[in-house]
């Protein structure tokens, strides 16, 4: 069994090699060139949102989008750039049947990668 239907993600820190923690997100519901704020959040002491973004009555199928703040992490932590690279990392991805959603980041200040976790 799959479990309920839902939406988490996950941050890590590959440049401290550790959880991504108080990183500022932001999820949109994507229709189009159009985009509709749902939510925005921190992550916790384990990179992770505290609770799901999406379960129960909110889990609707569809376009979105997660956008995380990793210039503010980074310069939060103190990490002096000569050339800051990356600000916002936008990720938009479907959810296209009733099923278990993950989506990690793996973040450095140069580069980032995700993929649909379990």
């Amino acid at each position: 069994m799959a479990g309920p239907a839902r939406l988490t993600t996950h941050v890590l820190d590959t440049m401290h090699g550790k959880p991504a923690v108080g990183m500022r997100f932001d999820l949109a519901m994507v229709h189009g060139d159009h985009t509709h704020h749902i939510l925005s959040g921190h992550t916790n002491a384990d990179g992770r949102a505290d609770r799901p973004l999406l379960e129960g009555d909110s889990f609707h199928l569809g376009g979105y989008e997660l956008i995380f703040h990793v210039g503010q992490y980074f310069e939060r932590l103190g990490v002096e750039l000569e050339t800051p690279f990356l600000d916002t990392v936008p990720v938009r991805f479907v959810m296209s049947e009733e099923a278990h959603y993950h989506v990690p980041l793996l973040v450095s200040p140069y580069g980032y990668s995700t993929y649909r976790g379990s």
